[in-house]
């Protein structure tokens, strides 16, 4: 049995809609692996890489308003444990 191009043509915009979904979401991983700091692949490397993380860096993809500034009692327990 051969499809009429009836229902071919209605496949059209399945296949375009897919193809842009994945299109998108492997662009998106690409983005955030290669531009994100707290995307790790190798964690073998440095086994504590939250401490290379840039806190004053927005981590998240929209950010508003956001300032960061220190806890002093944060900061004098890591100076304290290293």
């Amino acid at each position: 049995q051969r499809l009429s191009p009836f229902y071919v043509f209605q496949l059209i915009p399945l296949v375009g809609v897919v193809s842009f979904a994945a299109v998108g979401a492997l662009a998106f991983s690409a983005y955030s692996l290669f531009s994100k700091s707290d995307v790790i692949i190798n964690k073998s490397g440095n086994p504590e890489p939250w401490e290379t993380i840039d806190p004053t860096k927005p981590q998240k993809l929209l950010t508003i308003h956001q300032k960061w500034k220190p806890i002093e009692e944060l900061e004098d327990v890591k100076k304290l444990t290293k």
